[in-house]
Order: structure tokens, then sequence, then C-alpha cells
């Protein structure tokens, strides 16, 4: 065996995040850690990659006793994380990211160092431009660079958290061979990602997690996809997304031959025309950082609702031809529904309470405001009344959102954006990084919004995810839809194949 988990314990004032959790991972196998968001998942993986220290247990790496107390002493005892949320400085470029706190000597040869980067980027499939700056890449990009960082890095133990979130099927699919060749030739992997048939498919053992505690070890051969999704979340899930067939309404937005530059002012967006109406899912497939962005934003933001963009641009926006968007008398009246794809950073005031998380659109409104003064009690009742509805776990209203899972995090912002019922919703990535039962419960409140007549605009990676929630599936491939395909009778690989810029067959 190569790392050995001893009773390890850890609890955050009276929050215990883990509770005497033992397992194996054995050497040059790929093991799986399976959890509910708030499981203890990343908690565990930041103490095996010395960010956090356990309160109590042992830690043994090749049999030898280890004391990690620091991500640089991991670094040396050879682990590597790659993080749900990228650990990346956005100023810096790929190189210098890959390379920081690696390299010492004065005489740094920068573009030698790229050239390094960009050999090693092409020997595992990972193809990215060593110069770009993080801050101008996608989030699918960002991911690669984190893989490669820990590649550079020669770690023996390597820690993926989600790494295949943000990736189209044939990238999964490269992944996992890269993966199976890294264990082949020796290298230990932690793998933990929400989908049961991915881990199914790739792991050797699974150990599955439930509230801070170890409830099953088991190995991929003898369980299913049901089973797992059972012993995540300790009830019956269901895994396939059950939704009546559409009504659909009257036309709630018209687009038109759309572009949009974002800020460096590179078409994102190119002549994209498409109706959405009333009671229909209008799912957007495509591989990260096409476009769908630049096109959520250009639909979603205020100002543009409003009339007053300008071509100064807002919000990453250089210029957009607005008269291109038309939205029903009954949307310019009605706040529209926006999910972000980054719950982190564009969803969610972190450092503000749950209850003021979910008043941020109406704060100046009654009840939660009167004489210009905030009441407190009515934003209390309300925040109680939301976090019951949605399925919100948290010890009280009046908790910060930075100390909630990432599940929870992101049914704060679907409470919000759905509360009003908008007329229009925009839906990006609204599933990434959760587990099935918070997957079940943010699929099964969209499909709700639409049941009542709502037209949705669903944005997301997750092909099969795209494919079981939509009535129309559009995909984008460089800022352009290439086809609008019926949900009902597209196949999985015709999509995909579209998706990597691919024509359509027949």
């Amino acid at each position: 065996m190569y790392l050995r988990l001893e009773n390890i314990s850890k609890r955050f004032n009276s929050f215990v995040a883990n509770h005497n959790i033992s397992f194996t991972v054995d050497a040059g196998k790929i093991h799986g850690i399976l959890g509910e968001n708030g499981a203890g998942k990343t908690t565990l993986m930041n103490i095996i990659s010395g960010l956090y220290q356990p309160d109590t247990g042992k830690i043994y790496l090749e049999d030898k006793l280890v004391k990690i107390t620091s991500p640089k002493g991991a670094i040396k005892l050879g682990i590597g994380i790659v993080y749900q949320h990228f650990m990346l400085v956005p100023k810096l470029t790929v190189t210098e990211n890959i390379i920081l706190g690696r390299e010492n000597n004065w005489c740094l040869n920068l573009r030698e160092k790229q050239q390094e980067i960009a050999a090693l980027s092409q020997a595992y499939g990972l193809e990215i431009d060593p110069t770009d700056k993080i801050e101008n890449l996608p989030v699918g990009t960002q991911q690669r660079v984190e893989i490669l960082k820990v590649l550079y890095r020669q770690a023996q133990l390597l820690i993926l958290d989600e790494p295949t979130a943000v990736l189209i099927p044939t990238e999964v699919e490269l992944l996992i061979n890269i993966l199976r060749q890294l264990a082949a030739a020796g290298k230990t992997i932690i793998f933990i990602s929400h989908k049961l048939k991915e881990v199914i498919n790739l792991c050797d053992t699974i150990t599955v997690l439930r509230r801070g505690k170890v409830v099953a070890t088991t190995t991929a051969k003898e369980v299913t996809p049901q089973q797992l999704a059972e012993l995540m979340v300790g009830r019956e899930v269901a895994l396939q997304v059950n939704k009546s067939a559409s009504v659909l309404g009257k036309v709630i937005v018209s687009v038109q031959n759309l572009s949009v530059a974002n800020d460096r002012d590179i078409p994102a967006v190119r002549n994209v025309s498409f109706e959405l109406r009333a009671g229909e899912i209008l799912g957007i497939a495509g591989v990260d950082g096409n476009g769908q962005r630049e096109l959520a934003d250009a639909l979603a933001l205020p100002a543009l609702r409003l009339g007053s963009v300008t071509s100064a641009g807002i919000a990453g926006l250089r210029s957009i031809n607005k008269d291109k968007i038309e939205f029903s008398s009954s949307c310019t009246h009605q706040r529209i529904g926006y999910i972000p794809e980054d719950r982190q950073k564009m969803g969610l005031v972190l450092q503000f309470s749950i209850a003021q998380n979910l008043i941020l659109n109406t704060f100046k409104k009654l009840p939660f405001c009167r004489n210009f003064l905030l009441q407190p009690l009515a934003i209390k009742n309300y925040a109680q009344v939301v976090m019951e509805e949605f399925d919100i776990r948290a010890t009280g209203e009046d908790i910060k959102v930075s100390q909630l899972s990432g599940g929870n995090q992101q049914k704060v912002v679907l409470a919000r954006e759905l509360a009003g019922e908008p007329n229009l919703i925009i839906a990006m990535q609204p599933t990434r990084g959760l587990d099935v039962g918070a997957t079940a419960a943010i699929h099964s409140q969209l499909l709700a919004q639409r049941d009542r007549g709502a037209a949705i605009l669903y944005i997301s990676t997750e092909l099969e995810e795209v494919m079981a929630m939509s009535d129309r599936i559009a995909v984008i491939y460089r800022g352009e839809f290439v086809a609008i395909l019926d949900a009902q009778t597209a196949t999985i690989e015709e999509i995909g194949l579209l998706m990597a810029g691919g024509t359509r067959r027949g």
C-alpha cells in the first residue's frame, strides 16, 4: 500500500468534518472517493495535502508515519492535488503558475520553461499556450493548467478533485487513459468525482463518505451507480431526469444574428439566432470557452435589458449588437433569473450570511427595507422559509455562505434567482461540482419552473445532463450555433462530434 489513514478526525468549532476516517490506497492504483457535498471529502484531501492538520489520527506513506504540516511539505513528500476551485494566480501566465514556488534560479530562462511546459502539455494531450495569462482562459483550460502543474512537480500521489467537470466526452476519455497510464507507471491516484459511472469505469477501489464518516469501501466491480448513490445520501435517489412533455407558450426572447466581443475585442459570439418559448428548456452544449459565458451575460445583464450597454462594455463584454435581442413585454417588467457559472466569484458574496445573500436582488424593497432601513426580522423569517423549501443545510440563516458546501452554496443562488417566478431563467453550469442529491434537487427546481411556464436557457458542459434536461439542444462551437437539435432524437455521438468542430452526418 502507498497511503494509509488511521482514525483521522477534524472539527471546526462544533462542526465535525471528519470522524475517525480510516482506509488505505494501494500503490499504482486509482482510488475513488465519493460523498455528498459537505461529506468531508475536501477537508480530508486538505489534510493529506498539508493545508489542514488533523485533530487526531495518523497518516502513513509507504508504511512510514508522516506529519504533513504544510502544502510545501506535502509536495516534498510527492503529494500533488488539483482542487475543484482552482489555485491559480490570474495575473500570471500558464508557465509562471506552473513553475511558481519551484524555480529558485536567479537566472531563470522563461523561454526554456515555456518550451518545457508546451512539451509536457503535448505529451499528455492537454494542449495549451504556455504564454497565455490565466485571467484570459476559460474554466476548462484553467483545469488543464492545474493538472499540468501537478505533473510538472512529479508527484507520486495525485489527488484529483472533479477533474472531468469541464471536459467533453472525448476529453474525458483521453484523461481517463492518461490516468490509467500514470497508474500503470507506478503513480498512485485519488480520484474524486460525482459522476458515478465514471468512477466505476476508472477506479479500482471506491470509498464512500457520508457526514464525515466512512460508510463503505468496495471495489468498482461489486457496485452499481444506484447503490453508490444510495450509500452517498443514505436514501433512495433518482439518477434519471423525469420530465413531462413540454407545453410551449409565447416567445419569451428572440435573438437574431447576435454577435458579442469579449474584453479583448475578440469575437466570442458570432451571428447567433434562436427563439426561446415559455415552458421550454433550450440546452447549450459545447466545450467550455466557446462563447457560452458571453452569450449568457448578453442575455442576463440588467444593464443590457435597460438598453444602456455602450461600446465601453460591461462585465467583460466590449460590444453587443443589442438591437438583435427582443424580450417579451412580460420579461421587460420582471426580473430575469441568472445562475452564473461560478457561484463563488459571481453568484455570492462569500462573507455575507445566507440571509443577506438571499435578498441581494430585493434588499431595497418591502418587506426587507422600510424607510431606507433594513428589517432584520423580516430578512431572518424569509431566509428560514427559503432554507426549508430549498433544503439549504446549515445551523442557521446567519451562517456565512463561505462556510457552506458547494451544493448548499448553489442552492442559495438558485433560491434567490427563482424568487418572484421569473419568465426567463438563464442557468449556466447549475450543477457543476455537485453530488447526485444536490444535482437532483437543482434539476427538480428547474423543471418545476419550466412546467409553470418559464423559459430556460440551460448551459452546461455535462453533455448527458444537457440531453436529459433539454427540449431542444443548440451546439455551440467557436461562438456559433452549428446545429439546433431535438433532444429526443439527438445522440451523444452526434452532439459530441459537433462540439469538437465536426460536421453533422447525413
